[in-house]
Parts: structure tokens; C-alpha cells; sequence
């Protein structure tokens, strides 16, 4: 499949999310998408980390069946990303990758590296980054959206629509939340 950037959106988020914000992320992320696909933006490109790009990549699955014109492709750092995570999120990661309409891998084997050079293809594959960043200084969702912003593409921020806050019941953002028995990545 040739992926055209004015057709493209990539996803980029934190890969830890509270239950509050993945219920919170949910519509906001349908909605998004179904306002860029009016615009003519049609494919989706996920990392297929989890956290945000598993709830992004399912928010396409799901809205796949009432606008068959949405397509998503897993841009995949390397052939063993998974290669650490528990029983549960290795079956869903396996799910997307089958409902998924095309799977790129961008590297062999796992290392930072491997990461970046995923997250710099999804964004110079694409017109828009769709986002969810809480803290603009550091990590991987930090490091791609301000790539994407220096590439010149627009960037649609989730975090700016929410009071994160509120979503972490006041505690530090950057402390780890409980285990959410039915999600994936906690």
C-alpha cells in the first residue's frame, strides 16, 4: 500500500495511561478521527506500543465498521517488540497486527534507537500527528511530537482537551498508576 502523507495521521502517546484516561481518550479519539477522515485523511499509522497506540489503533478497529474508507497500518520498531510484555497484551498486540490492513517493520531488533526511527517514519509518513502528551520535556511521545513539529505538520494534542489533572485524581503524572486488570500495559 502506498501511503500518501496528505492521507496519512500517525499516533504517538504514553504508553502508562490511568483507567480515568483511557474512558476519557476514548470518544475524543473516535471523534478525532472521524473529523480527519472527513477532511480526506483515510489511514492511520499506530506504533503498536502499549498505552496509547493500542487504545488509538482500536479506536480505528472499532470505527472501521460503520467507515470502511479507514485503514490502519502498525509501523513496528523492530520484530520483537513484544518481546517483554505479559501473556494478555502479547494476544491483543497479535489481534492488531491480523485487523490491521498492512504491518511495516522498520527494524530488526529491539534498542531506543529502534524506536525513533519508527516514530521519525510514522511522522514523515503523515500530514497530522494525533497526540496525547502530558509532558512536553521529556520521552518518546515528547521527542516525536516536537519532531513532528519541526517537520511542519500539524499536531492535535488530546492532553489539551482534558483536565489530566483530575484524570490522575490529583497525583503526581509521572508516578505509575494502579494496575488496570482490563487494559493492557499496566
Amino acid at each position: 500500500m502506498k501511503l500518501e502523507p496528505e492521507k496519512c495521521c500517525c499516533f504517538t502517546g504514553h504508553r502508562v495511561l490511568s483507567r480515568q484516561e483511557r474512558v476519557a481518550l476514548g470518544p475524543l479519539l473516535e471523534e478525532e478521527i472521524l473529523r480527519l477522515l472527513d477532511r480526506g485523511v483515510e489511514t492511520f499509522l499506530a506504533g503498536g506500543a502499549l498505552g496509547f497506540d493500542t487504545l488509538a489503533a482500536q479506536s480505528v478497529m472499532k470505527l472501521r465498521g460503520a467507515r470502511p474508507a479507514l485503514r490502519l497500518v502498525l509501523a513496528l520498531p523492530c520484530l520483537d517488540q513484544d518481546r517483554l510484555w505479559k501473556p494478555g497484551e502479547i494476544a491483543l498486540y497479535r489481534v492488531m497486527m491480523k485487523q490491521a490492513d498492512e504491518v511495516i517493520y522498520t527494524g530488526d531488533l529491539y534498542s531506543p534507537e529502534a524506536m525513533r526511527v519508527r516514530n521519525r517514519y510514522m511522522v514523515d509518513k503523515s500530514s497530522t500527528c494525533l497526540c496525547y502528551l502530558r509532558d512536553t520535556k521529556r520521552g518518546g511521545t515528547a521527542y516525536t511530537v516536537g519532531y513532528a513539529r519541526r517537520e511542519g505538520k500539524e499536531v492535535l494534542n488530546l492532553a489539551d482537551r482534558l483536565d489530566v489533572a483530575a484524570l490522575w485524581g490529583q497525583e503526581s503524572l509521572f508516578a505509575e498508576p494502579e494496575a488496570d486488570p482490563d487494559f493492557p500495559g499496566d
